[in-house]
């Protein structure tokens, strides 16, 4: 039954489409979306973590930056389903995929975490040091972006894939 909804996804009109004529075109476009989200939020780190801007205030670069992040993720999530759509039956068994889709939940509890509790107190690091805890997140984020990074480089060298 499972397998039956993806055989029938991946044959649709748009998948048929997307995967005999488009595709090329959409997944260049997927990389250029997520390089925007994964420079934006790495440049938030690199804040949180202390590598650079300490000169500016944490909040005056994620109100810039977070509108670019956020309509950017929106198009790498527009192309990311139209590339699953198009090859959704290799890619519901395929390792690196799944673990990018896995670490990817991880990321949004982590970025949830860090919006929620530990930038309620930005007013005391703003301008200084971040927290411990500011600190932590933006490490696990950096990590965490560069594995889905990795695993979405490896997505198209598992054999599974047409």
């Amino acid at each position: 039954m499972q397998q039956s909804f993806f055989e029938w996804l991946q044959n649709t009109p748009a998948g048929i489409l997307i995967g005999e004529t488009w595709f090329p075109w959409v997944e260049s476009t997927h990389v250029m979306f997520t390089a925007v989200v994964i420079g934006t939020i790495l440049t938030v780190d690199a804040r949180l973590l202390g590598l650079g801007l300490q000169q500016l205030r944490l909040t005056y670069i994620t109100q810039r930056l977070l509108p670019l992040t956020w309509g950017a993720f929106v198009g790498a999530a527009i192309t990311g389903g139209m590339m699953f759509i198009a090859n959704a039956t290799s890619y519901i068994h395929n390792g690196p995929f799944l673990a990018k889709m896995c670490l990817l939940v991880v990321l949004g509890l982590n970025m949830l975490y860090f919006h929620v509790v530990t930038y309620r107190n930005v007013a005391e690091w703003d301008t200084g040091k971040p927290s411990a805890s500011a600190r932590t997140a933006g490490l696990i984020s950096t990590f965490l972006w560069l594995a889905v990074i990795a695993c979405g480089r490896w997505i198209g060298f598992v054999s599974n894939l047409s």
